[in-house]
């Protein structure tokens, strides 16, 4: 793909994500993937996403900053939502997040091959705390 494509790749997932359309996870992932490292499903990542929007139902995800590299795709993006539920380690109070999330993926015929992200968990609980 090159980083036209990759770039308009990644719009459309994050309009996926943002739209809660787990189910089109096939357009963008492979069945077998590696996530953080560790081998697993793309039937394991739309039970994370799941998680995600159990825990935080209006979780948004907005791309800041990306960086292409042949197949391998960076972003840093910002998250924010209200969590109705334990997230990250943090009760939920009735105040909104807003917290940033670096991933990193690798992208083989047309699909995600490799995703790994990380959350700034900190940040989040300092918001609900504070």
């Amino acid at each position: 793909m090159s980083d036209t494509n990759l770039r308009d790749f990644y719009r459309r997932y994050i309009e996926a994500l943002n739209a809660h359309e787990f189910d089109r996870m096939d357009e963008f992932v492979h069945e077998s993937i590696v996530m953080h490292s560790e081998r697993s499903s793309r039937a394991a990542l739309v039970a994370q996403l799941n998680s995600i929007t159990d825990a935080v139902p209006d979780f948004h995800w907005e791309t800041q900053e990306l960086a292409i590299n042949g197949d391998r795709l960076a972003a840093r993006l910002l998250n924010t939502g209200t969590p109705v539920k334990e997230w990250l380690g943090a009760a939920p109070t009735g105040k909104s997040i807003e917290i940033v999330e670096y991933a990193i993926y690798r992208i083989r015929d047309g699909k995600f091959l490799h995703m790994s992200a990380l959350h700034d968990a900190e940040a989040l609980q300092k918001q609900l705390a504070g």
